[in-house]
C-alpha cells in the first residue's frame, strides 16, 4: 500500500518501445525518470523528445550558457535511464504555449513513427506543477497519438502530496484523487537518482524534488490520457 492509502496493483502496459515527450531537460528525469527505469526493466526500448533547452530556469547550479550545459545534461541522463534515442529540439524555454500545437505534434509524429512507438509517456494535461510549457507539451502529444492511433499515458501525483508540496514549499503542484488515478506502479528509483544527479545545473540540495521523492516512496501514479 502507498504512503496515500491506494493500492499498489497497477502494472504498466508491455510497450515494445516507448516515447515520452517533456518540455524542459530533466523532466525526463525528476518527473518521469521512474517511470523510464520501469519500462526499460520490462524490456522496452526508450525514447525521450525534449521541446525546448531549458534556457530560462531560474536554477544556475554550474556556471556558463544553459542552453548548452542543459543539452549535455539530458544526453548524459538519458544514458543513466537507458534512453536509445533523445530528440531535443530549440523552441523557446517559456514560450511553449505560443508555438502551434499542430507543428510541436508533427515532430512527435514523425519520432514516434520512426522508432515504431507503441505508447506515449507525457506529463498530466494539467502539468503535474501547472507548468504552461508542460501543459503543451502534453497537448502537442495526446493530438499526435490520436493521429497515430497510440495510447498515452500521463504522470501524475496522488492529491495528498501535491497538497502537501504546496504547503510545505509555496508550490503550484496539481494532484488528482485515487479515483482519478488508473495505475499506482512500484518502482526502483536508482537509475532515476542517477540520472537527477546528471542534471548537475538544476538539481540543487533545496530542490521540492528531493521532498517530492521522499513523499512519493518507491511509488508512481498514472492516468490513461489514450487508452
Amino acid at each position: 500500500m502507498t504512503r496515500d492509502g491506494a493500492q499498489a496493483t497497477g502494472r504498466l502496459p508491455a510497450w515494445r518501445c516507448v516515447l515520452a515527450v517533456v518540455a524542459h531537460p530533466d523532466d525526463e528525469s525528476f518527473g518521469l525518470g521512474g517511470l523510464l527505469a520501469a519500462f526499460g526493466e520490462q524490456g522496452a526500448r526508450l525514447a525521450v523528445l525534449c521541446f525546448t533547452r531549458g534556457e530560462a530556469s531560474t536554477l544556475h547550479g554550474v556556471s556558463g550558457d544553459l542552453a548548452d550545459i542543459r543539452a549535455r545534461e539530458i544526453a548524459a541522463a538519458g544514458e543513466e535511464l537507458g534512453v536509445g534515442t533523445v530528440d531535443l529540439h530549440s523552441y523557446p524555454d517559456g514560450c511553449l504555449p505560443g508555438m502551434p500545437v499542430q507543428e510541436l505534434a508533427t515532430h512527435v509524429i514523425v519520432l514516434a513513427q520512426r522508432l515504431d512507438a507503441r505508447g506515449l509517456l507525457v506529463f498530466d494535461p494539467a502539468g503535474v506543477t501547472g507548468h504552461p510549457d508542460h501543459r503543451q507539451a502534453t497537448a502537442a502529444a495526446c493530438m499526435a497519438a490520436a493521429k497515430l492511433g497510440l495510447p498515452v499515458l500521463g504522470w501524475t501525483l496522488p492529491a495528498t502530496v501535491a497538497e502537501t508540496l504546496n504547503t510545505e514549499y509555496n508550490s503550484s503542484f496539481i494532484g488528482h484523487q485515487p479515483g482519478d488515478i488508473d495505475i499506482v506502479v512500484r518502482v526502483n528509483r536508482q537509475r532515476q537518482h542517477r540520472a537527477v544527479l546528471r542534471h548537475r545545473s538544476q538539481a540543487l540540495p533545496t530542490s521540492v524534488l528531493w521532498r517530492r521523492l521522499d513523499l512519493l516512496g518507491p511509488y508512481e501514479h498514472t492516468r490513461w490520457l489514450r487508452p
